[in-house]
Parts: structure tokens; C-alpha cells; sequence
């Protein structure tokens, strides 16, 4: 029986401002640009009462909090701040699998420490959180990674809840099926038309039946349902991928995008200098003036060997946009992806994905 933590640093990015300035403390905290084209990156919980949530269009949030506090993001700062952190973990365990800059899951089963359970380990460590960054964590403890990371968002925030292995099915029973991992509003759909609404009476449905109507996906929500989770901590992920994006300040058509997509490709392309792995798919992002987001790929036969080869890709891409030319487009983003070690870079023929899926 393995033993995870899940830790979830609270409104991390607000929470940081207000804790280096002290006039921000108890005030509705919005870490954001200003603007109609900007979103919102983290809201203090006294934001959050007012309905304000990450991701939600800043100017949004405005209306709905005229009295918040508008702070622009350091994510420098952030970094920094989440490194500590970091440190403080791996004092007790090697096996740490950071998901973002403020949550991570840990492999407790075998301690650095003297500790003798993953709840004293987790009690441990928001305890050393609090005193060395000022800042509150919460936690969850589980015998499965996603149980672990459902019960950290339990007792949000600045709290700790464990679910002991006797426990499980008796928890996860009354649930809404989108507590589980994965299960967007399109697949909680899915499942309420054939009369899943929980967890336990997903349990209840035969796993053959599930798996022959959602595909593999199916018999891992069977599983799931009974508390069973084969994932592992996977500490220090090599990278998958690398990109950058900018919004404009107007809607434009795509004509319009040459000179920021090449701006963002010489971004992709120093950043992924950083990394000694080898890129072999260019992406090209767009999302329209109706929030509808296209992705277009292509893995060429060599991987790019530099800026310019990855802009001339990137704008090759936009040629694969079929959308009528009056489509107005608000965010424009180049990547790099399927990385791979230097020793394992295959030669291939080109391949275009015209898969280019909305999504």
C-alpha cells in the first residue's frame, strides 16, 4: 500500500502579494493586467467571494468586484517562492512530481524523515511552509495520487484531510462523478444520459459495458470508481513541451499575426535552448474572436535547428487555417513538442497533422 500526499498552496499567486505587502492583506486581491484582453491569474479568497475565479477575463472580474485590488503578475517571484517550497518537500521524500509552480503529489511510502505516517508528514510540512514562506498550504492524504489530490481541495483552505484505505469506497460513493479526474462537462454529460451521477453508481455499472461505449478511457473510470489508481510519482518529468502566446490588444485577421507569431517563435526557441532535449513538432495555436481555439502541427523529417526554421514552419502552419477570411483572431501562440532525447531523434518524412483539432 502506497502512500501519497497532494499539497496545494492557497490562491498562491495572491496570497504571495499580499503576504510582501501588508496593505493588500484582508482586501479582494485580483493578480492580473488591467484590460479587456487580459485574464485573470489568481484571486485572493476575499476576491473569490465575489465570484471571481482564475482564468475569467479580468474585465469580468472588474464588474463583479469593483473594490479588487488589481495586482500584475511577478512571476519571477512566484518562482522563487514555489523553489522553497519545493525544498521543504524534499526533505522528506526524493519522489516529488510538481503539477505547477503552487501543487505537487509526493510518494511518502518510504520517508526521508523520521516521520512514521504520511498524515505526520503532511502536518509536518504545511507546518514548515507556514513558518519559513508565511504562506498556507493544504493537504491531502491518500492510498491512491487522485484521492490524494481530491482530498487536498477538501478542507481548503489552509487545511489537511485524509482518506485511510478502509475509507475509500465509503468516500468516493456520494460524489458527482466530476470529482474524478478527467471528467469534463462533456463527459459528466455522457454519463448523466445513461443515469451516472455519482461515483458509487458508476461502480455499479458493469466496467465491460462502460469500456465498450468510452473506449479505454471507460474501464479506467470503472476503476476509479473503486478506488483503483495505478499511477506513480514521477519526479522531475522530462520536458514535453514548450510555447509561448500573446493576446492582442484588437481582434485582427490572420494576415496580421506574421510579425507576432515571429516574435513568439524566437521566444519558443530560446526557451527551449534551456533544455537539452530535442523538439521534433512545431505547433501553431490560434483562438478566434468567439473564444473557438485551432491548433495546427507538423513533425518535419529534421527536427528545427534554429529560430528562423522554426518561424518559417510556424507561418507555414497558417496556411493549413481554413476558417473564412473574415475570422478574427484574438490570441496567437507558437510551440515546440514531442521532445525526445538527442540519441533517440528518428529521421521520418514529413508528416502534417491535419488533425488541427478545435478543442
Amino acid at each position: 500500500m502506497r502512500k501519497f500526499i497532494h499539497v496545494d498552496m492557497d490562491a498562491f499567486y495572491a496570497s504571495v502579494e499580499q503576504r510582501d505587502d501588508p496593505s493588500l492583506r484582508g482586501r479582494p486581491v485580483v493578480v492580473a493586467w488591467r484590460g479587456a484582453r487580459s485574464v485573470v491569474c489568481a484571486a485572493s479568497y476575499e476576491a473569490r467571494v465575489f465570484g471571481v475565479r482564475s482564468a475569467m477575463p479580468a474585465a469580468r472580474a472588474e464588474r463583479l468586484c469593483p473594490d479588487a485590488v488589481f495586482v500584475p503578475p511577478d512571476f519571477t517571484r512566484y518562482k522563487a517562492v514555489s523553489q522553497q517550497v519545493r525544498e521543504i518537500m524534499l526533505r522528506h521524500t526524493d519522489l516529488v512530481e510538481p503539477l505547477s509552480l503552487d501543487e505537487a503529489y509526493l510518494d511518502v511510502t518510504e520517508s526521508k524523515s523520521a516521520l512514521d505516517s504520511a498524515t505526520a508528514i503532511a502536518k509536518t510540512i504545511r507546518a514548515q511552509i507556514r513558518e519559513e514562506t508565511q504562506l498556507t498550504a493544504s493537504a491531502g492524504v491518500a492510498p491512491a495520487k487522485f484521492l490524494a489530490k481530491i482530498a487536498s481541495d477538501w478542507r481548503k483552505p489552509d487545511g489537511l484531510f485524509v482518506i485511510r484505505p478502509h475509507e475509500v469506497l465509503d468516500f468516493l460513493a456520494p460524489l458527482p462523478v466530476s470529482r474524478i479526474h478527467g471528467v469534463g462537462k462533456v463527459m459528466d454529460g455522457k454519463l448523466a444520459a445513461i443515469g451516472i451521477r455519482t461515483v458509487g453508481e458508476l461502480r455499479a455499472h458493469d466496467a465491460h459495458e462502460l469500456e465498450a461505449r468510452f473506449g479505454r478511457y471507460g474501464r479506467r473510470l470503472s476503476e476509479l470508481a473503486h478506488g483503483i489508481d495505478r499511477g506513480e510519482v514521477k519526479p522531475d518529468r522530462p520536458t514535453q513541451s514548450i510555447s509561448s502566446e500573446d493576446t492582442f490588444a484588437s481582434d485582427v485577421p490572420l494576415a496580421e499575426t506574421e510579425a507576432t507569431i515571429r516574435d513568439l517563435a524566437a521566444k519558443t526557441w530560446a526557451a527551449s535552448r534551456r533544455t537539452p532535449r530535442i523538439a521534433r513538432t512545431v505547433v501553431l495555436k490560434l483562438k478566434t474572436r468567439e473564444f473557438r481555439i485551432l491548433t495546427r502541427s507538423r513533425t518535419p523529417e529534421h527536427p528545427p535547428r534554429d529560430a528562423a526554421e522554426l518561424t518559417r514552419i510556424a507561418l507555414e502552419l497558417c496556411r493549413h487555417v481554413d476558417l473564412p477570411g473574415t475570422t478574427r483572431y484574438r490570441l496567437v501562440g507558437v510551440g515546440l513538442s514531442n521532445f525526445c532525447d538527442t540519441d533517440d531523434t528518428p529521421g521520418q518524412t514529413e508528416l502534417f497533422d491535419a488533425s488541427g483539432d478545435d478543442h
